[in-house]
């Protein structure tokens, strides 16, 4: 018997157990963004999810929380504990439509449009956590977006 007889080979290595998923693969994308976000967003002493809030009422202010949860993909009942920690944070307002009592409009504050001036430099810092070029981005992006629209028509079949 030789030596090389009584070597142990070793066996072949599992493929890893999430290769070739792509839901992991965004999974896990997104935990890697909220580590790059996180920094930035504590400094403005917001959650991504109220930064997210704070960014669409500068884009479109006293916007009706079901509008925001629309856009959010959000349920009320995860919304509105949102809006109400911005609101004791002083950085937004929740008031009735004058026209409809049920609808409740969430408007920006001076202090949550000063938050919002100070989050316009969020998007470079992530952008350049990426090393990825704008152009590569935004064509991630829509291909995401995509496949969310498709997934969104799919899961309602």
């Amino acid at each position: 018997m030789s030596k090389n007889d009584d070597a142990v080979t070793a066996p072949d290595p599992k493929p890893d157990a999430f290769e070739g998923l792509l839901c992991f693969a965004i999974y896990s994308t997104g935990l890697a963004f909220n580590r790059v976000y996180k920094p930035l967003l504590d400094r403005l002493g917001l959650t991504y999810p109220q930064y997210l809030v704070i960014l669409a009422l500068d884009t479109r202010d006293g916007q009706a929380v079901s509008e925001l949860g629309e856009q959010l993909f959000l349920e009320s009942n995860t919304l509105t504990p949102l809006i109400k920690r911005l609101e004791a944070a002083g950085m937004v307002t929740r008031r009735r439509d004058s026209a409809d009592e049920r609808v409740v409009r969430v408007s920006l504050t001076d202090r949550g449009r000063d938050v919002a001036r100070e989050a316009a430099c969020v998007p470079e810092h992530v952008l350049e956590a990426t090393g990825m070029t704008r152009e590569q981005l935004v064509d991630m992006q829509r291909a995401l977006v995509g496949l969310r629209t498709n997934l969104r028509a799919g899961g309602a079949a």
